[in-house]
């Protein structure tokens, strides 16, 4: 039998190009999920483009606190001085608790359902403090066996890789543990982790390992920031404009069926992936 990998874009609704890029990917099924920043302007109207989607993907929540948008609303902070933070237990609970709700009511409002699934900006979702509060918060707002799903960032890499080392180390097995204690399903295994060098052949090629390394696991998120090339590479607000150019160029074409076929792999929605 074929193993499932959930392949998820993330940043819908930071700007009008990654949000239209998503959701082109999605219509040419390269996409099973995606993760909005509700805190952005554009998402109360972006999330009309993916309204024709909403049987065909997992729509779920970017949960966010280190980008522009979180600066803007009072909470969010430089990914630094987050971790430094949530480490030393310097957040109140009790507010971390307030802004998870607020940004769920975002979503909530201009998606008229809850998420699919819940992860985070730069994998703060599982971040110390963050995380008991996320659990707390999903564990009591939804009905036991009608919550979102969590994604767990427990790098699928060598452990040479010093980025996915980082990410995982900052509290995925954790995150995990409280989700099984909680009754919330959880995916296992987190790819399509990289510092977003190179051109779109190196990517194609890194998107190849990373199906590899899937090839035989369950539980499996491939997560991916694609935009529409058009002019996204000259934005000064976005660092890693270029390569969502990239990822989108090389999504697009027929070179991911391809891959899955070669590595006897499916993708698809979180339900199946999560099974």
């Amino acid at each position: 039998m074929n193993s499932f990998v959930v392949f998820c874009a993330d940043d819908f609704g930071m700007n009008t190009a990654v949000s239209q890029g998503i959701a082109a990917l999605a219509q040419l099924g390269r996409l099973n999920a995606t993760s909005a920043m509700t805190l952005a302007p554009g998402w109360p109207a972006d999330a009309a483009l993916l309204q024709p989607l909403r049987q065909r993907i997992d729509v779920g929540l970017h949960l966010d606190w280190t980008s522009p948008f979180a600066i803007s609303a009072g909470h969010g902070d430089t990914l630094p001085r987050l971790m430094l933070r949530t480490l030393c237990r310097q957040l109140s609970p009790a507010t971390v608790r307030s802004c998870i709700e607020r940004q769920l009511d975002l979503f909530e409002a201009h998606w008229n359902a809850p998420p699919d699934h819940v992860d985070g900006h730069q994998h703060i979702q599982q971040f110390p403090v963050i995380r008991e509060a996320l659990v707390d918060v999903l564990a009591k707002r939804y009905p036991a066996g009608q919550q979102p799903w969590l994604r767990i960032s427990r790098p699928l890499a060598p452990a040479g890789d010093l980025k996915a080392w980082v990410i995982g180390a900052m509290g995925a097995r954790a995150l995990q543990s409280l989700a099984q204690q909680a009754g919330i399903p959880c995916s296992q295994w987190l790819t399509g982790i990289y510092g977003f060098e190179g051109d779109a052949a190196q990517y194609a090629q890194r998107l190849d390992t990373w199906l590899q390394e899937a090839k035989g696991q369950s539980g499996v998120v491939l997560m991916c920031h694609p935009s529409l090339p058009d002019l996204q590479d000259k934005r000064a607000d976005d660092s890693i404009a270029a390569a969502r150019a990239q990822e989108f160029q090389v999504l697009q074409n027929e070179l991911l069926p391809t891959l899955l076929q070669r590595h006897g792999l499916q993708s698809g929605r979180g339900g199946q992936a999560l099974t």
